[in-house]
């Protein structure tokens, strides 16, 4: 154990601003992810006078349209500087915030939801990922799992925080105190954390180079039309895909949930604290075990903790179980985070991410 968290800290050593860089990004990710949209929902509904299957039909929209780009943004990554990438992501999930503050009415909503969805969960999470997967290889599970401890923080924090500021507020300001936040310290932490990113990223390509050059390298990166071409893509694809979609749809309508089940919506959200422990203990002892036994044999336990909190959703009326339900969410999403990102990179190399 004291040798794992020792590797912990020898990341810092080899990189501390990267891993810090990519945890702030995970991190920002929150205000374009379900958990947080979702504290919303009732309050734009009650404005817009939105039934439950219009303001899911206008999330569904923003999100697939988002979905739709993912595979042209993402791939940028792998053609403009880090920093220069991640600022003009910063700033679209500024634009994003002020949006969702200044939306007025339903077509507005959908380019809103776009625009946190795009730069949110989308860029900011592909950015932080993939910066930590191409840039460490023994360390890679840790390094991801230091990542997306910026998950759980959100998690924890920023939907109770949500709570009180529209309590306070109103939810129009609560987002634009979001734009705020990003322009205030997302960007200039940015440019402050990758200010000396060109050495890491130059040590970089050099071993890229040698390994290309080298007859005897394991390392293969391949490309997109590669990667659809594999077999083994179409086998992993339907269980690492559908636990964002199953994920998605519970949190975006949790407050539904617990008004189907006779629960609270302040006992529901502030559950939330035990999916963010649950999530950042299992990435902890995830990475290590990542970097030991490699990803693919860690993911396949990965679905176990989804079904049961499945299942406990399906069954369970009493509020008592909204917290092993909460628990089992947090494994789950601790287990994709660390592990489906490291196993793109183990199998198809770190490339083209």
């Amino acid at each position: 154990m004291k040798k794992s968290f020792a590797a912990y800290r020898q990341l810092f050593v080899i990189n501390g601003r990267l891993v810090a860089f990519s945890f702030l990004m995970t991190f920002y990710s929150s205000f374009g992810q379900t958990y947080f949209i979702g504290v919303f929902g009732p309050h734009i509904q009650a404005e817009f006078d939105l039934s439950h299957t219009l303001w899911g039909s206008i999330y569904l929209a923003g999100t697939l349209a988002s979905a739709l780009l993912m595979p042209f943004t993402g791939g940028l990554i792998d053609r403009f500087s880090l920093s220069s990438y991640s600022i003009a992501v910063a700033f679209g999930l500024l634009v994003a915030c002020a949006c969702m503050s200044l939306a007025s009415g339903p077509v507005m909503l959908v380019v809103a939801i776009f625009l946190l969805r795009q730069s949110g969960q989308g860029l900011a999470s592909h950015i932080s990922i993939t910066s930590m997967a191409r840039y460490f290889d023994r360390e890679r599970g840790r390094a991801i799992a230091v990542a997306s401890l910026g998950y759980s923080v959100g998690e924890a924090v920023l939907p109770f925080l949500a709570v009180v500021l529209i309590a306070v507020m109103g939810w129009r300001w609560t987002y634009a105190s979001a734009a705020i936040l990003v322009g205030v310290t997302l960007i200039p932490a940015t440019l402050w954390l990758l200010s000396n990113h060109h050495r890491f990223h130059r040590r970089y390509l050099s071993q890229l180079s040698s390994q290309r050059d080298s007859a005897v390298s394991n390392v293969v990166s391949w490309t997109r039309r590669q990667v659809l071409r594999d077999v083994r893509f179409y086998v992993m694809a339907p269980g690492i895909l559908s636990s964002p979609m199953i994920v998605t749809a519970f949190f975006f309508h949790h407050l539904n949930v617990a008004e189907a089940k006779g629960w609270s919506g302040e006992w529901i959200t502030g559950a939330y604290i035990f999916y963010a422990l649950a999530g950042i203990i299992t990435v902890l002892f995830a990475g290590p075990l990542i970097d030991r036994f490699r990803a693919e044999r860690v993911i396949q336990v990965m679905l176990i903790p989804l079904m049961g909190a499945c299942l406990m959703l399906a069954t369970a009326d009493r509020a008592f179980w909204v917290i092993p339900y909460m628990i089992m969410m947090g494994l789950h999403t601790g287990l994709i985070h660390t592990s489906a990102s490291a196993l793109w990179a183990e199998l198809y190399g770190p490339q083209h991410l």
